[in-house]
């Protein structure tokens, strides 16, 4: 029948698409379905199109700083306006980019709002969200013997800090700003947050970032969050911790925020606030409850393998859980569908996801934190290596940052690795490779670090744990 299939996906966002051609190269006649965009929220509202703005900040930042290069750039300054457009034009080549894929892979693409009627059969209505891309089928009764869920999140509201896209923004306004706010708030400072913080702090805005966890980046190994704020507050960030906005006033063209730090409380006015207090999975009005489908604070419930409590749905992605990151949705995907297969697939270890924030200075991290690891009952080694200590960091100009690991003192597992500074979301998968292959101390010493590179103090900071450093 036309419209049967093998597997069909619902949500063309990363962990969608990818599970979807994975579906597609083992032989499984497949479809996904989406309303708006294909490559999902990541692709068009976030992971890229931010990363475009945040490296336009970092080419300004630089660009102020070219004495300390001995280059000259007199006039320095920027045009909102353009470096919006440079990220949309970004995120559209690549929205065109993943149509292509699923072409190529002859992938169908179905354009509507998706409903599991029941086991086995998914309803599509017609969206008003955005117009079908070339090719697609439009909507109607489609049957699968597996349907995908991947529906992904939103941005979490709060009462009383309801986003009105004018002057409380979530990150689909702080992404397209008519104009650079004089000032701004930023609510939360996990990932989304900081980045945001930091994008519009080097471009020049008083920023004030208010979390109500004790530090920044909360996810994060304490040190590291440490010296990340050391360094946002001396760019000129301010930042509260401990801290919670228990009202807002609005008014023409501004809004003050009361916020309680727990001793008092203090008012906080700005132009604008980005409301980034964490995100909420896409669960509603896609039939999961009447098939009695498990969800757990507001997601799906899944094993390790992305199948539900009910045979023949499945989910992946942001709305199966945290870690809610992309690559982590991808890689679900593809274990979810290898699963399908019949193929050993392996299990979800989330331990070893990476996390990335593209702030400066930039975070990254795999494993477990050195706290987490000793309330896990650990006996622990951790070694520390200085930017500072780096010849390629220095001839860079960037000596502020650290690389840390904690491995198990009896065995010499690598439990952890922390990184801030410079380039660091490029030098994590070092050790997320490591971890994966159970490696211990010994092979990571005996390994030869290329010089001169940033690498080289992931091996520094490996032989402090043992104390054999050199650098230091």
């Amino acid at each position: 029948m036309a419209n049967s299939y093998d597997v069909i996906v619902i949500g063309g966002g990363p962990g969608g698409y990818v599970a979807a051609i994975r579906s597609a190269q083992l032989g499984l006649k497949t479809a996904v379905v989406d309303r708006e965009h294909l490559g999902g929220i990541c692709l068009n509202w976030g992971c890229i199109p931010t990363k475009a703005l945040l490296r336009s900040a970092e080419i300004y930042h630089y660009m102020q700083h070219a004495k300390d290069y001995g280059l000259s750039a007199e006039r320095v300054g920027f045009d909102a306006g353009a470096i919006v457009q440079r990220s949309r034009a970004v995120s559209q080549r690549l929205n065109g980019g993943v149509g292509m894929l699923l072409r190529k892979n002859k992938v169908d693409v179905i354009w509507g709002e998706a409903a599991i009627e029941k086991v086995g059969r998914v309803a599509v209505r017609e969206t008003k969200r955005a117009e079908a891309p070339k090719g697609a089928l439009g909507p109607g009764s489609y049957e699968a013997k597996h349907i995908i869920v991947a529906t992904g999140a939103r941005p979490r509201v709060l009462p009383d800090m309801e986003p009105d896209k004018k002057l409380i923004w979530t990150y689909y306004e702080a992404m397209v700003p008519p104009a650079m706010p004089k000032s701004l708030l930023v609510v939360g400072s996990g990932a989304i947050g900081i980045e945001f913080a930091s994008f519009y702090r080097t471009m020049g805005v008083d920023v004030t970032v208010v979390e109500v966890l004790p530090q920044i980046l909360p996810v994060e190994d304490a040190e590291i969050a440490g010296l990340a704020r050391k360094r946002f507050e001396k760019a000129g960030m301010k930042i509260l911790t401990g801290a919670k906005v228990t009202k807002v006033e609005k008014s023409a063209d501004s809004l003050t925020a009361t916020v309680d730090d727990g001793k008092g409380t203090q008012k906080i006015t700005a132009e604008r606030m980005i409301s980034a207090v964490g995100v909420v999975g896409n669960i509603e009005n896609l039939g999961l409850e009447a098939l009695g489908v498990k969800i757990d604070r507001g997601v799906i419930v899944t094993d390790g393998f992305g199948r539900t409590n009910v045979p023949g749905i499945y989910a992946i992605g942001d709305v199966a859980g945290p870690p809610m990151l992309a690559h982590k949705a991808e890689h679900e995907g593809v274990i979810c569908v290898e699963t399908i297969k019949g193929l050993h697939a392996h299990e979800m270890d989330k331990a070893k996801i990476p996390g990335c924030t593209y702030c400066n200075p930039q975070v990254a991290s795999v494993g477990l934190t050195e706290a987490k690891a000793k309330e896990q009952g650990y006996e622990v080694r951790v070694g520390r290596f200085p930017f500072v200590g780096n010849g390629k960091a220095i001839a860079l100009g960037e000596p502020d940052g650290l690389v840390k690991t904690i491995f198990d003192k009896k065995t010499g597992q690598l439990l952890g690795a922390h990184m801030v500074g410079a380039e660091v979301t490029e030098l994590i998968q070092g050790f997320v490779i490591a971890m994966n292959l159970e490696t211990t101390e010994e092979e990571l010493i005996q390994s030869v670090f290329p010089h001169p590179t940033l690498s080289e103090m992931m091996h520094e900071s490996v032989l402090d744990a043992y104390g054999r450093v050199i650098h230091v």
